[in-house]
């Protein structure tokens, strides 16, 4: 498969926007290619913004370390609002205020975001009102494997590194204790995804991160 080099900006910042609806949800679903992208960019700048989470000390703090632990010494701004978890379709006019808001905050070269046909209604509300927000970007959406279903046929793929990978999962497994009694957060379910999509990426380390791309000019 040929591949394209999107990041090579030479030594211009790459500006990425990180949007998740809970605080684990940016890294389960991309914590990988930020990883890739920050040892292989020389400029990257991050907006990293957690829609709940912000009235439980516990989940805003692990949010917290787990961003700042994985972004390192990148430039980056974390923010944790306190919209209500798994309520985001009935306080949507606060949600897209905040969205709005964000607009003239960050010109993200890259956003990552949740998937549109995601199954869960938070998800669906961020992804949803990112495409409204951000009409001229370059937006990809993220994949969270959960109880529901609704895994997919994603088209586009950043292949993945073995210690790419079991860094991901250690900062997983190590910053979200609030999640380890959920029987699907495991070490094997990341993996296994991972793995999954590296087979279908054809992906030299085996393994990858993959993402629904909408729209891409090239």
């Amino acid at each position: 498969m040929q591949r394209l080099g999107l990041w090579d900006r030479g030594s211009a910042p790459l500006t990425i926007l990180c949007l998740g609806a809970h605080s684990d949800d940016i890294e389960i679903g991309c914590a990988g290619t930020l990883l890739r992208l920050l040892a292989e960019c020389k400029d990257v700048r991050c907006h990293w913004i957690v829609l709940s989470g912000g009235g439980s000390d516990e989940r805003a703090s692990e949010a917290r370390a787990s961003a700042r632990e994985l972004l390192g010494s990148a430039t980056a701004a974390i923010e944790i609002q306190s919209f209500r978890d798994a309520f985001f379709p009935y306080c949507g006019d606060q949600v897209k205020k905040c969205f709005e808001e964000l607009k003239q905050q960050v010109q993200p070269d890259i956003v990552l975001t949740h998937h549109r046909d995601d199954l869960h209604q938070d998800h669906r509300v961020v992804a949803e009102l990112t495409w409204n927000t951000f009409r001229d970007h370059l937006i990809l959406e993220y994949e969270v494997p959960k109880y529901d279903g609704g895994l997919g046929s994603p088209n586009f793929f950043v292949p993945l590194d073995k210690p790419q990978v079991e860094r991901k999962i250690e900062l997983l497994l190590k910053h979200f204790g609030s999640q380890r009694s959920n029987q699907w957060f495991s070490a094997e379910t990341f993996r296994g995804l991972l793995r999954i999509r590296g087979v279908e990426c054809n992906s030299p380390g085996g393994y990858a991160e993959a993402f629904y791309c909408r729209k891409c000019v090239v």
